[in-house]
């Protein structure tokens, strides 16, 4: 059943720390409020990862198991979003590879060979999203979480466990091979 659009859980002006320490104090209200607050994101950076809806929507579920494990005694020491990324990436790709191991060869032969004889439709979304698969997924990686999540280079390093530097220098490499891709040129020329 959905919420009514005043339920107080989706409008709770509580920081996140305000409802990790109410959550460690057994207020199941608070969970329920960090949930609501951050399920689209965590679903949406699923997708992301598992390019699959269904997949999306388990690893949701996954990562507030996890998230739910953590308590009593949980603090928080950085943006809870540094937090819950690994948490989603790990349980997608974890997703991820159970579902290709439960296809059968047979599936995977027909979507290959349905591939194949399709004619392509390249809209503007299609050849960003052909520029993005190109990248790698390191510099894939460090590119959404900064322009999609909105994280800071400092949070993205973090969050990724590598130095600044790395995050700066795979930002600007990831930038560069899209600025001479042809089919992203256009999003860089103003």
């Amino acid at each position: 059943m959905a919420a009514p659009v005043d339920d107080p859980l989706k409008s709770d002006s509580r920081s996140d720390r305000e409802l990790i320490a109410a959550i460690n104090g057994g207020h199941a209200d608070a969970f329920e409020a960090l949930y609501y607050r951050y399920r689209d994101w965590v679903v949406g950076l699923a997708y992301r990862f598992t390019g699959d809806r269904e997949l999306a929507l388990d690893v949701l579920q996954e990562t507030f198991l996890y998230v739910v494990r953590k308590f009593p005694g949980f603090r928080l020491t950085a943006q809870i979003k540094t937090f819950l990324y690994p948490a989603v990436r790990n349980l997608s790709i974890a997703a991820q590879r159970k579902a290709q191991r439960l296809q059968s060869n047979e599936n995977e032969t027909g979507t290959i060979e349905e591939v194949i004889t399709t004619e392509p439709t390249v809209s503007q979304s299609e050849s960003l999203t052909a520029a993005l698969a190109l990248l790698s997924g390191e510099h894939r990686e460090v590119l959404l979480l900064r322009f999609v999540d909105g994280l800071s280079l400092a949070e993205i390093a973090e969050t990724l466990g590598i130095p600044l530097g790395t995050v700066k220098s795979r930002l600007h490499n990831a930038l560069a091979l899209l600025r001479h891709d042809p089919r992203t040129k256009e999003y860089f020329e103003q």
